[in-house]
């Protein structure tokens, strides 16, 4: 579908009808959340950049733009989406990395995506076409709704149109190797995370600590100095490498989970593969371990564990939420879209 109208009517129609609807975009992180049983709601054509403002750090797009077209468009001028979206395959579009909320290795250091959401329209579970926020950052004010639907894999509402804030691109990046333990590195990054360093990304696994730090080639030399290690060549292929999940530490048969806990926590004791990223705050695990007992650890280290791949097709992908906060989303599912009907089940069963 390219057009607002046949959208809206169609999600009108199935609301009225209490149908199902599948939101497919791209089709790049179909992998990501739970199985949706609707009928498909191809969204892919409404597509293309609506407005650039380079000297304004803005650009607007519609939900169906291809992420690297997007990209592609902003480096020509000098410029990025600095929360690193990960692309997951060619075809992922802007919608998708909007409502996947998902961030690459800069996040810690300039952002999340939801930082960088400055507006959106959508159509809501009635058919309805709201707006939120707006194309510059003084319009946003108050409880901002385009940051809720930021990483709510499509179960509020459809992504029409995307306004985001951009940065500049680093002159250089260096990237600086250090062997060393889990816990060394997690003592180091927090270290660092408190002093006036460049810092860009700082990622742990195979005894090996790599930190990349990012700006002026004048600027990044005293940093170089002051943290030391062998520079690694041709850096950004290890970063996007890392990003995409095309590290040999991903080519795993094994449950993939995605733990978040505050970045100084201490190596968990789980067995298995690790992987640690954002400078202690993101780790991967690759372990067969229980669902149960994945989670009990990471609870109580004060963090959550999402089932990424892998393991049983149960409904425990993401940390099971308290009463209390749940009560909240269901609150929000039935604002936006109370017949149920936008990816139902695709966060949780209720949802």
């Amino acid at each position: 579908m390219s057009d607002l109208q046949t959208i809206q009517d169609r999600i009108s129609d199935a609301a009225t009808s209490h149908t199902a609807l599948e939101i497919q975009g791209g089709g790049s992180k179909l992998f990501y959340g739970r199985a949706v049983a609707g009928q498909p709601l191809a969204v892919g054509g409404y597509r293309g950049i609506i407005d650039y403002t380079p000297s304004e750090l803005v650009i607007s797009a519609r939900a169906g733009t291809p992420l690297s077209e997007l990209e592609a468009t902003l480096a020509q001028n000098g410029q990025m989406l600095a929360f690193e979206p990960p692309h997951f395959g060619a075809t992922a579009t802007l919608g998708g990395t909007v409502a996947c909320g998902l961030s690459g290795p800069r996040r810690p250091w300039t952002g999340a995506a939801r930082d960088f959401v400055l507006g959106v329209n959508c159509v809501n579970g009635k058919g309805e076409y709201l707006r939120f926020g707006g194309q510059v950052m003084k319009n946003v004010a108050g409880y901002d709704l385009s940051r809720t639907l930021t990483g709510s894999l499509g179960t509020l509402a459809v992504l029409l149109d995307v306004h985001l804030k951009v940065l500049p691109q680093p002159e250089q990046d260096i990237t600086l190797l250090q062997p060393c333990t889990a816990a060394e590195a997690i003592e180091r990054c927090n270290r660092w995370a408190a002093q006036p360093l460049p810092l860009s990304g700082a990622c742990h696994f195979d005894h090996q600590l790599l930190i990349r730090l990012s700006g002026s080639a004048r600027g990044l030399a005293p940093a170089v100095r002051r943290l030391g290690g062998e520079q690694l060549d041709d850096s950004s292929r290890f970063w996007e490498h890392l990003r995409e999940q095309q590290l040999p530490f991903f080519d795993t048969t094994l449950p993939l989970w995605r733990v978040s806990v505050a970045p100084a926590t201490a190596p968990l004791a789980l067995g298995g593969e690790w992987l640690m990223d954002w400078g202690g705050a993101q780790r991967w695990l690759a372990t067969d371990l229980p669902a149960d007992q994945v989670r009990a650890a990471v609870q109580a280290a004060s963090g959550h564990a999402t089932l990424w791949r892998g393991g049983a097709t149960d409904d425990a992908i993401f940390q099971p939420l308290p009463p209390m906060l749940l009560a909240l989303h269901r609150r929000l599912k039935q604002t936006f879209d109370p017949a149920g009907i936008l990816n139902p089940g695709r966060l949780y069963t209720t949802l």
